[in-house]
């Protein structure tokens, strides 16, 4: 069938015309993540429906050989009590304001899975920074489709890429503490829970992450000016809504400062400020919130979390178990990683291999995921796939310093 010459014209306009729409998406940052946030949800609702998603698997039956001494159950409650640390200064008393409300930086809506690098452009634009969440992603977050940044790495971008300026992160936090850094004119990020409006595939349970960057509170209402790289500039969020889901992350909070402010910081965190104190501060807190509701399963992943810091694996493993028998969301392992180290370090492989491949099957191109599905072939002695999961992980972010150890040091020994 021939084609007339108008009907030839139209065609090619319309060519050139869906060839520029393209165009523009490829060459917009901000076009690309509304296109790729439409085909990402399609993507993963139809992986959703072909391989359905189900809860987190519960703890296998203890191994008959650990690496590490399990302990007893009667055991578990003496192993988990806190050593106690020598006398410390404390904060000097401050009397604060009713109301406290910083400058706010200019507001940064952010790219798809990228709250972290928003965020942190937000909180260092308040310094006089200049950059965008881009050219942060570009370093730490190579891969657009990179669902996680740690805190490890936004501190990497501010002490490599930003180095007039400093970085601290600790955990365990409270509201007083938040409100105490704001009256000294600190804004604080804080890392978070964070809830869909819609599944992203059958029986979704909608909840993932996210960082958020505080610049002011209110007593009278009880609320923290928040600048949230989804949700909008100088929302108010109430105190009890920032503690029940700041929680889920050990209550970590990140500081960003000029190095002329580190007397001011030392002085309001007090005994925070050293990090050995600060998690053996932040391991009490979690012990205490297990004895108060042991039925928190986040309380338990926290204890988890800080023994695992002071690599006291056993018991790690131990809260880690009891948090899994709770329950904890479908995307949990997408975010924290202390489980992986805790049964790895008790040769508890089967376990480590029924969370790695959830997590992958929730997040395929996890670096993390695949970093220590690695390690546990390594340690059943499948050198082959080891070496190629420590590949994967750096095909997905070529800066992971972690994935490209473990790939020298198997290469090197066999």
């Amino acid at each position: 069938m021939r084609i007339s010459k108008t009907k030839s014209w139209l065609l090619l306009a319309l060519a050139l015309l869906i060839g520029g729409i393209g165009w523009r998406i490829w060459r917009d940052p901000t076009l690309q993540g509304r296109w790729l946030w439409r085909w990402e949800r399609l993507r993963v609702y139809a992986q959703g429906v072909l391989d359905p998603v189900g809860p987190p698997p519960t703890p296998l039956p203890a191994p008959a050989i650990a690496i590490t001494r399990h302990p007893t159950p009667t055991e578990e409650l003496n192993l988990l009590q806190a050593s106690p640390l020598p006398p410390t200064s404390t904060p000097t008393p401050l009397v604060l304001p009713a109301t406290v409300n910083l400058p706010a930086p200019r507001w940064e809506r952010q790219d798809i899975n990228n709250c972290g690098p928003a965020a942190l452009a937000m909180y260092l634009r308040y310094y006089g920074w200049e950059g965008d969440q881009f050219d942060i992603s570009a370093l730490i977050k190579p891969q657009r489709e990179d669902r996680n940044v740690n805190v490890e790495e936004l501190a990497y971008y501010v002490r490599n890429r930003a180095g007039w300026l400093n970085l601290e992160y600790r955990v365990g936090g409270d509201i007083t503490l938040l409100k105490r850094l704001l009256a000294a004119g600190f804004p604080v990020m804080i890392e978070e829970s964070f809830y869909f409006e819609s599944p992203f595939y059958p029986n979704d349970d909608l909840w993932a992450a996210h960082y958020n960057l505080l610049t002011g509170y209110d007593e009278a209402t009880q609320t923290f000016v928040s600048q949230n790289s989804y949700h909008g500039a100088n929302l108010k969020v109430a105190y009890s809504d920032i503690q029940r889901e700041w929680q889920v992350f050990n209550y970590l909070y990140i500081l960003v400062f000029r190095p002329d402010q580190t007397p001011i910081l030392q002085e309001i965190l007090g005994e925070d400020w050293d990090v050995e104190r600060n998690r053996q501060k932040a391991l009490d807190l979690a012990q205490s919130e297990t004895e108060a509701d042991p039925q928190n399963a986040f309380a338990w992943f926290n204890l988890g979390t800080n023994l695992v810091y002071f690599e006291r694996y056993p018991e790690a493993a131990l809260a880690y178990d009891r948090a899994r028998q709770l329950g904890l969301p479908q995307r949990m392992y997408r975010y924290q990683f202390g489980p992986f180290l805790a049964y790895f370090h008790t040769g508890r492989l089967d376990d480590l291999m029924a969370i790695v491949e959830y997590a992958l099957k929730r997040t395929p191109n996890s670096e993390e995921a695949l970093l220590w599905r690695g390690w546990a072939h390594y340690r059943q002695g499948k050198i082959k796939e080891a070496v190629a999961d420590f590949r994967a992980a750096l095909e997905q972010n070529p800066n992971y310093f972690d994935a490209q150890y473990a790939l020298n040091f198997v290469l090197e020994s066999h």
